[in-house]
């Protein structure tokens, strides 16, 4: 009964809302007076009934206040009339309200006759900068608005490129239409009942969600599990190791005095220092008589059992996988794909993964090699949407190794192939979001590089990253790094001159963008730019160096040192010299930066999950395709090892976000 009375006024609020919604007048007098006199609690109804004389009137007064630019009025009833709920929760409320403190503080300059009222002009700009810090905030990482928040710092926006729009008569005429049809909706048509809503959320749909957060809690809870056993190792050897430390600090006291080390001593220290499954082996194996015995011993027990003596997997039959590939139904094909993939991204780094590698580059299991008209890679325009997904990921998991990628560039229509699908799937598939991956990993080879760039790539990318909304994080990231990678060439310095004033809109609405991880590739990509006088030409005269200020106050110290070297070649007068950068031409692939990770998307939301009875993974590979004991380790091609520059100055090399994040 006591949980009841706590939330009695809330649940009489419930029914007399759904009452009042459901039209139910006589239920809701009787309801109202039967309250009253028991003396119960209700709640006044929130918001505006639709049988309100006032709504029409109000929506009136709003327009007109709106076409006079009469500032005060208009928000004074604003928040008269429009609840807070709204105007706080509501996204559309929120980008109305502030398109319409642009409208206020323009209104001067568009209906001005001659000179607007200097003083009544600074009061508005003045109420719009209040706005801005305030609760205009809000909006300060959304691309959309980010522009804007530059407008009170602009000495004549009327002839600023970036604002001329907002002094055209179609802009002030949608602006009134978005506010009378939100002001229709939201004075005349009334929320749907809570109670509605709570009986809705207890569906089936409330179910799954459930289940869904119940696996999702069960797999947490296994991570946190061996994590804890981890961080619970860890700490009782560091606690063993600051205690053994700090004998052999007093050891070392004592051997300047004068005192010896007894091999006893040595030995205790050794058994302590070594883990519980060699500790009874230690004193039978260590000689103290033979100078750095323990030390070697205890390097080697540094090593993590698992990567001390990792086996090398089974070889395979890549005659018959290769014709089953070709052959096979459609779901064969799947886990067969599925399964090299894992072979490929489970594998541990060093001998093993590239054992597995090689096997696959020896045997041509891609068909990179091969001239037929049928070959694997043929995979890659397959009808079942799951093949080709499974192909994507594949070629994207090659792609994260430089040897692989070294085999990938090998066949001469693979690049076109990637292009075309990339074009033709939907911009939220993971087909998409593989095929681009492996397009950015392409991008650190120069000949690949080149080919893009030809192929107009550039073009398309800007094109693409105009609109991010519907982009994963994944995909946002490998796209821009993509663009950046392609812009540090000179030839893509100069395709982006081509269209200089649309690329760098778009890279200045990405330096606001709340996915944080894309700020180098974008300061980058700029900074290349740039050095093309042309392009420099173009963001001065939209006021780039003004938009980029506005990024110094807000951003880390890392953004804001590269933000101060942006700003330095923008207003630099240097000329680009094509003759420092004639290596454009020269496409010599004889080194190449050691760029191997493996990142764990390659691995995310499997689609595909065996039925009982069915064979998946390694269990396939090696139940049905186990082939005679082949492996013959090749001598790995040098890599170069990559340059690492200071993280003040913008990207001027390729990189992969994977290994950017693994490096800086």
């Amino acid at each position: 009964m006591g949980d009841v009375l706590a939330y009695e006024a809330e649940l009489l609020g419930l029914v007399r809302e759904y009452l009042d919604f459901a039209e139910f007048e006589e239920t809701v007098k009787v309801f109202t007076k039967e309250c009253k006199i028991k003396g119960k609690p209700l709640p006044k109804p929130a918001g505006v009934s639709s049988r309100d004389s006032k709504a029409l009137p109000v929506q009136k007064d709003l327009l007109t206040a709106f076409e006079n630019g009469e500032q005060k009025v208009f928000f004074q009833l604003w928040e008269e009339h429009i609840s807070s709920s709204v105007r706080d929760n509501d996204l559309v409320a929120q980008k109305l309200e502030f398109y319409l403190h642009i409208h206020f503080a323009t209104y001067l300059l568009k209906h001005s006759m001659g000179k607007p009222d200097k003083a009544e002009l600074e009061e508005r700009i003045s109420y719009f900068k209040a706005y801005l810090e305030t609760k205009g905030a809000a909006l300060s990482q959304t691309t959309e608005f980010l522009p804007f928040y530059a407008l009170p710092f602009v000495p004549n926006p009327m002839v600023h490129p970036s604002f001329k729009e907002l002094f055209q008569d179609s802009w002030t005429l949608d602006l009134r239409t978005r506010l009378e049809k939100f002001l229709s909706l939201t004075l005349k048509v009334r929320q749907t009942p809570r109670l509605l809503t709570l009986f809705k959320e207890n569906g089936q749909c409330n179910k799954e969600m459930l289940q869904h957060l119940h696996q999702q809690l069960v797999e947490s809870e296994h991570r946190t599990m061996t994590y804890l056993k981890l961080f619970n190792k860890m700490q009782a050897d560091y606690c063993n190791l600051i205690g053994v430390t700090a004998e052999l600090v007093d050891s070392l006291e004592a051997t300047v005095s004068g005192k010896m080390i007894t091999p006893e001593y040595l030995q205790s220290v050794c058994v302590r220092l070594f883990s519980n499954q060699m500790r009874q082996s230690v004193a039978q194996s260590i000689d103290f008589t033979r100078p750095g015995t323990a030390s070697t011993m205890l390097r080697a027990s540094l090593v993590p059992e698992k990567m001390q003596d990792v086996p090398l997997l089974p070889s395979l039959d890549y005659e018959k996988l290769k014709k089953d590939l070709i052959t096979g139904n459609d779901r064969l094909k799947a886990f067969l794909l599925q399964a090299l993939r894992w072979r490929l991204t489970t594998s541990y780094p060093g001998e093993q993964r590239d054992t597995v590698l090689q096997a696959y580059i020896s045997n041509d299991l891609l068909d990179c090699h091969s001239n037929c008209q049928i070959s694997v890679l043929k995979l890659l325009h397959s009808k079942s949407d799951v093949v080709r997904q499974y192909m994507a990921r594949l070629i994207n998991a090659f792609a994260s190794l430089a040897e692989g990628r070294v085999y990938l560039s090998q066949n001469p229509t693979l690049l076109q192939m990637l292009e075309e699908r990339l074009k033709a799937e939907d911009k939220d598939s993971l087909t998409w979001e593989n095929v681009l991956g492996a397009l950015q990993k392409f991008s650190l080879r120069r000949a690949l590089q080149s080919a893009m760039i030809k192929d107009g790539l550039i073009f398309w990318l800007v094109d693409v990253l105009a609109d991010t909304d519907c982009l994963s994080d994944y995909t946002l990231e490998y796209s821009v790094a993509l663009l950046m990678n392609l812009c540090l060439r000179s030839a893509g310095k100069k395709m982006c001159a081509r269209m200089a004033n649309h690329v760098l809109k778009v890279l200045s609405d990405l330096l606001g963008h709340e996915n944080h991880e894309i700020q180098p590739y974008v300061n980058g990509a700029l900074y290349s730019i740039l050095a093309n006088p042309s392009v420099r030409e173009e963001a001065r005269a939209m006021g780039m160096e003004e938009i980029l200020r506005c990024f110094i106050k807000e951003g880390n110290a890392e953004m804001i040192r590269q933000i101060e070297f942006i700003i330095k070649q923008l207003n630099s007068e240097e000329t680009l010299n094509d003759s420092i950068v004639s290596d454009d031409e020269e496409e010599e692939e004889d080194e190449e930066e050691d760029h191997n990770i493996m990142e764990a998307d390659l691995d995310k939301d499997e689609v595909l999950q065996p039925q009982l009875g069915e064979l998946a993974g390694e269990k396939l590979l090696t139940t049905e395709y186990l082939g005679i004991l082949t492996h013959t380790p090749k001598s790995k091609k040098k890599l170069f090892p990559g340059v690492h520059q200071s993280i003040d100055e913008p990207l001027q090399r390729p990189v992969t976000p994977g290994y950017h994040r693994t490096m800086y």
